[in-house]
């Protein structure tokens, strides 16, 4: 199988990961075939984003198919741009005592060292940035809708 040099940074230090593309390995069998299988099955997870998501009210798993949330009117995901500091999925659930409630919640921006309490709501357009030296704690119970946090005192 071919290899794909993929160029990565790794704790700040530039590194070349060799990858093999799984699905390229089935030119290898006689008689293979394909499955295609729909979204309705699965919501694909490349980033702590995208685990959020999945994790979230937004979905949930019926009988082996992903329901949407009907109370979801928007019929797109929200948007989710989490800082480096929730990149690695052992800190990403280290920042989390439950995920947030997210069926109103439009866009969501997280930076700096933030952390969330249970059952926080997030509604609307939600950014939260955390300056260097600074720590966010997002209560137990907060509703958070069309706000900017920057500091405790904006909670």
């Amino acid at each position: 199988m071919e290899i794909i040099p993929n160029p990565k940074e790794v704790d700040g230090v530039k590194v070349l990961q060799l990858e093999t593309a799984a699905g390229a390995a089935i030119r290898f069998f006689d008689n293979a075939i394909g499955v295609n299988v729909p979204r309705s099955r699965f919501l694909p997870v490349k980033a702590t984003s995208d685990l959020l998501l999945v994790q979230s009210d937004l979905y949930t798993l019926v009988d082996g198919f992903v329901i949407r949330n009907s109370a979801r009117t928007n019929p797109s995901n929200p948007t989710i741009e989490l800082g480096p500091e929730f990149k690695k999925v052992f800190n990403f659930l280290s920042r989390f005592k439950s995920i947030p409630s997210i069926v109103e919640l439009d866009s969501l921006k997280v930076s700096g060292d933030v952390y969330f309490g249970s059952s926080v709501v997030l509604k609307g357009k939600v950014t939260v940035t955390a300056k260097s030296g600074t720590k966010i704690e997002i209560p137990d119970g907060a509703v958070i809708e069309n706000k900017d946090i920057n500091g405790p005192e904006d909670l």
